[in-house]
């Protein structure tokens, strides 16, 4: 079986090629091809792997255009394996996601609520359930298309997170997340739903922006560019309809 690795380095200089590597394996995770290949031909070979569980999401990559999960994904004969996209990649599959795990700072993207003494029943858990199952791999991150017109755009997992926290009802500071998601948020996301079928959790973050674009209307938010589109007349039709 053939495999295909983008690799980068930029020690000394900077190097971006794709490397072909023929393995006898077949039927096996991505995470043991590459095992094997940096233990028997390319000692060099830089990859993340952790928990092998689909759990921790450290081991993230595109293959043939599309991200996974390494310790998830059966590659076949002919599969190009790529670093996942829109952050800076360190070498060959690893990629720097500091910037990216900010934007859960920026969405405020935790819990603010004091749980004491407030009940909460099985129905009103399973509201959010799904979105507390987010691992932060960054799969929706690489996918979303944003990135290329809008550096800045808070993204996919800190949003689903954001819904995750506004949608408690325990939570006591829903407007300021709210009001936090305003600028490079709900309203840059264009919908376009590359995000969902990417999400090894079975997460949909398209959804879970929809809805906090619902909540913004409800609390007095409306999308800054609404107005502008009828001449910037400054004109306010109440809450966006969705």
């Amino acid at each position: 079986m053939k495999i295909t690795i983008k690799r980068y380095s930029s020690e000394p200089e900077i190097r971006e090629e794709f490397v072909d590597y023929q393995v006898e394996m077949v039927d096996v995770p991505l995470t043991m091809v590459l095992n094997e290949i940096k233990t028997k031909q390319d000692s060099s070979l830089t990859y993340a792997s952790g928990c092998r569980s689909s759990i921790c999401g450290s081991c993230a990559v595109r293959v043939n255009g599309t991200e996974v999960l390494a310790c998830a994904h059966k590659p076949k004969d002919g599969d190009v394996v790529e670093p996942i996209r829109n952050m800076p990649v360190i070498r060959d599959l690893i990629v720097d996601n500091d910037k990216a795990m900010e934007f859960n700072s920026i969405a405020r993207a935790w819990s603010s609520h004091n749980s004491d003494n407030i009940p909460v029943t099985p129905e009103e858990e399973k509201v959010n359930e799904v979105q507390s199952d987010c691992i932060l791999c960054g799969a929706c991150y690489s996918a979303c298309p944003v990135y290329a017109v809008n550096g800045e755009f808070i993204g996919p997992f800190a949003l689903t997170r954001s819904w995750r926290y506004v949608s408690d009802v325990r939570e006591q500071g829903s407007k300021e997340k709210i009001e936090a998601i305003q600028s490079n948020g709900i309203w840059d996301c264009t919908l376009c739903n590359e995000c969902v079928p990417v999400c090894p959790q079975g997460i949909a973050p398209k959804q879970d922006i929809q809805m906090l674009r619902s909540k913004s209307g409800i609390l007095g938010f409306m999308d800054p560019n609404f107005g502008s589109s009828f001449g910037g007349g400054g004109l306010d039709f109440g809450a966006p309809v969705f």
